[in-house]
């Protein structure tokens, strides 16, 4: 059976949300709370990255602090890799409701993405150098990383996912 690693991508500075999201309450609990317990059911780890959360193993972005969702999914492959997981299911904190079936629709041979939710994704762990590489070489964006993984673009439109960016997001998810 293949070990998966749950990351939540959690380093952003919620510019447009105007203050920390990820202590945001969506019903009665935060949006870091939310995300944390969807992946803790469906992987065999976990570890917050960009950030430190209550009894969470903390990765600071890498190769530096700020590298954007990129930097987290790094730090998350080269941690996987070296605690023997096979792949990482990532999420960003601020993307909700996440499905509880997300690792078995992504799960597969190789990568595989969210097509407008890019940031979750089901990442092996083999392509952790790969992914260093990219950012050592000065590129970030998510796009360009996709497009290098060969990663798969899977349907999501009928999964209603809400991208809190600002209040007025965080209004619409609660709608």
């Amino acid at each position: 059976m293949m070990r998966v690693l749950g990351a939540v991508l959690a380093g952003g500075k919620s510019r447009r949300f105007g203050s920390d999201k990820a202590l945001a309450h969506y019903g009665p609990r935060c949006l870091i709370d939310r995300a944390v317990d969807a992946l803790r059911a469906q992987t065999e780890g976990l570890v917050i990255c960009g950030r430190e959360w209550r009894g969470l193993a903390a990765l600071p972005d890498r190769p530096v602090a700020d590298a954007g969702p990129l930097g987290g999914l790094n730090a998350a492959l080269h941690h996987g890799a070296a605690a023997g997981f096979d792949a990482v299911l990532c999420i960003p904190l601020d993307v909700h409701p996440l499905p509880g079936d997300l690792r078995a629709m992504l799960e597969g041979a190789g990568p595989r993405v969210l097509a407008s939710q890019h940031a979750i994704g089901f990442w092996p762990t083999l392509l952790a150098p790969a992914l260093e590489a990219q950012l050592a070489a000065g590129h970030r964006a998510i796009g360009s990383w996709i497009a290098r993984a060969g990663a798969v673009r899977m349907a999501d439109a009928h999964l209603g996912l809400v991208n809190i960016n600002t209040r007025a997001d965080l209004g619409a998810l609660a709608a």
